[in-house]
């Protein structure tokens, strides 16, 4: 179905990260399926919907998603036999098992069957050529109270590449040699040269291939986005990009306001929802569980202060030793009722953080 696609990256590894690179699994804590599940149903996903879901997994997330979630089943689907090989390679070298990898197309209603409680689409329904086709594709797959991760480009944070694969077509220009060409002789200061060294993409040749050379982009500003979730069933939950604002309508809001300012925004993240019966807070009758992924961050070995990497779109607590012990506590749930008032009012932003989940 997306022929085109496959080709470009059996062609173009990407993300090229180098093997023995590796991820503190404390940075993964966005990805942990109880943790968001318990965020947006206040509840823990039963056992039907303990399924992951890596549609376009490219040649990396396995790794990070399976870090996020131990003992929980992952399926890593992609276009591309290539990709595919370079992220089980990456997975065997950082010892990450139990990790199906299928080569298939989200739009094959063969590919991953089944009902998933976490699907991650990141950067994969604006190569589509019909993006609504695949978010309800990726809809159908998940599971009631499922949580969809979705990134894709916006204008405004496309501006220069997209100015960029014009240029390029203009010129007929279609092979990362005469590209990297381009780049070497490209003026000091040049807007072509600005946008090239402000970008990590330049630095292997498949980042060149995927942000200059790529058969089939989309770029949204933010009301076309909503538009497209706006033609399913999904609810907008929480946008998870640079700067991104805790509720829905504000960081809706904002994004506009920088659209019409002419200004950058970022590349849009939202979490959507099949279903969401919504979170619960710190009523008495929960129990709050640390979010698995945290552990060895907050483990009694681990003396330095950390700053978890901000996943979410804004700073994260620092954790230093009383940060750790207080959050050690909920390695093993712990009812909101035994918790002093003072102890709820200290879990409300690591509750917010996803740092700790509450569920009935």
């Amino acid at each position: 179905m997306n022929d085109e696609l496959r080709r470009h990256y059996e062609r173009w590894v990407y993300p090229r990260y180098p093997l023995l690179a590796s991820v503190r699994p404390g940075d993964t804590y966005a990805l942990n399926l109880d943790t968001l599940y318990a965020r947006f149903n206040g509840a823990l996903p039963s056992a039907h919907g303990r399924r992951i879901l890596l549609a376009g997994c490219g040649s990396f997330s396995p790794y990070p998603t399976s870090l996020a979630n131990p003992g929980i089943p992952i399926t890593a689907l992609d276009l591309s036999a290539a990709n595919l090989r370079r992220a089980r390679l990456h997975c065997l070298l950082h010892g990450r098992f139990g990790i199906v990898f299928e080569q298939g197309d989200i739009l094959d209603p063969a590919a991953s069957p089944g009902e998933y409680g976490f699907i991650d689409s990141f950067g994969v329904i604006h190569h589509l050529e019909n993006p609504l086709e695949g978010l309800r594709a990726l809809e159908r797959r998940l599971a009631p109270g499922g949580i969809l991760r979705l990134m894709v480009y916006s204008r405004g944070a496309r501006r220069g590449a997209e100015s960029i694969r014009t240029a390029l077509r203009m010129l007929k220009i279609g092979d990362v040699a005469t590209v990297k060409r381009l780049i070497r002789r490209a003026p000091a200061g040049s807007r072509f040269r600005r946008y090239v060294d402000a970008s990590g993409e330049a630095a292997f040749d498949g980042g060149i291939a995927d942000a200059f050379l790529h058969p089939r982009t989309r770029t949204y500003r933010i009301d076309q986005f909503l538009a497209l979730a706006g033609e399913t069933g999904l609810t907008p939950l929480m946008f998870a990009h640079a700067g991104a604002l805790p509720a829905v309508p504000e960081e809706v809001a904002r994004l506009r306001r920088l659209e019409g300012e002419g200004e950058e925004t970022p590349n849009f993240i939202l979490y959507l929802g099949r279903q969401p019966l919504g979170g619960v807070g710190l009523s008495p009758d929960v129990r709050l569980m640390l979010n698995p992924a945290l552990r060895k961050a907050v483990s009694p070995l681990s003396l330095a202060p950390v700053v978890i990497a901000p996943r979410l779109g804004r700073p994260n607590p620092r954790l230093g030793l009383a940060e750790k012990r207080f959050l050690r506590r909920f390695v093993t749930p712990v009812a909101a009722a035994s918790l002093t008032p003072e102890e709820q009012v200290r879990a409300r932003p690591f509750l917010d953080a996803l740092f700790l989940a509450a569920f009935r």
